[in-house]
């Protein structure tokens, strides 16, 4: 039986993250000593496209994979990151917000840190990354009109494939909301496969399009996170987490009913 996989969520990288990323960065001394578990305990980081496509029937996994991936696209992932990834051999996934990203297609104020700009993500993406699909400029999905909703995932991916040339294959949710409308439209658009969040590991009983990860915050000790790499004590680790996404879906849910029946009818 094929077991599950841990996929860890990673946001900003740095030792002084703005008041908005406090929470979900985490320091490069952290980082780097989360990855160094890894490899000492024999894990072998794959991309979110390598294990979808293992899971279809293709290449098998290594003994013990694991997926790093970063949401977002800050410019620690690039100083501080990278260079931990390349000394280790380490894949690993960017799922990047276009509209954040320092450069042509910027929306002015949107950003939450120092972003990355488009040469330090085709760097990446020569050294192996899977850039991924974050939206444009990072909205709850699931709360959009239809065209609204179409215009974040194809805009994103038009401009991932003008910048590297070829189009990305995997997406990840904002916030790790979504629905089957939100998946149906991200699948249109040329994606494979898309990662939420669930906070729980990921297998291949889950839809491929909405494949679980656990998030990696500041206060991540290392031996918490070395259980969540063994597949330990993760449900406890994140009661809190589940029990506040369930309610948020409710909400959520109830404002998007309550918007739509408030449209006018034409």
């Amino acid at each position: 039986m094929t077991q599950p996989v841990p996929i860890f969520m990673y946001h900003g990288v740095t030792r002084t993250p703005s008041s908005s990323m406090a929470t979900l960065s985490v320091t490069p001394e952290a980082f780097a000593e989360q990855m160094q578990v890894l490899g000492e305990r024999g894990f072998t980081p794959i991309t979110t496209a390598g294990l979808a496509a293992a899971w279809r029937g293709g290449p098998p996994l290594p003994s013990r994979p694991v997926l790093i991936t970063f949401d977002d696209g800050y410019q620690g992932v690039h100083r501080y990151a990278l260079p931990v990834l390349r000394a280790l051999r380490f894949s690993v996934t960017v799922f990047v917000t276009t509209g954040w990203l320092r450069g042509p297609h910027e929306l002015d104020g949107a950003a939450l840190d120092q972003m990355l700009d488009w040469e330090e993500v085709r760097d990446m993406a020569a050294e192996g990354a899977e850039i991924g699909g974050h939206s444009h400029s990072h909205p709850q999905l699931d709360q959009l009109s239809d065209p609204k909703l179409r215009h974040e995932v194809e805009r994103c991916t038009e401009i991932i494939t003008e910048q590297l040339g070829s189009p990305p294959v995997s997406f990840a949710y904002p916030y790790g909301y979504s629905t089957r409308r939100v998946r149906q439209t991200v699948r249109a658009a040329g994606y494979a496969q898309s990662v939420a969040v669930g906070n729980a590991l990921a297998s291949p009983s889950q839809s491929p399009l909405a494949l679980r990860r656990m998030t990696v915050r500041r206060s991540t000790g290392i031996g918490e996170f070395t259980r969540l790499a063994e597949g330990r004590s993760v449900a406890r680790t994140f009661v809190v987490d589940r029990a506040l996404t369930q309610g948020y879906a409710l909400v959520r849910g109830s404002r998007r009913l309550v918007r739509k029946a408030a449209s006018p009818r034409v």
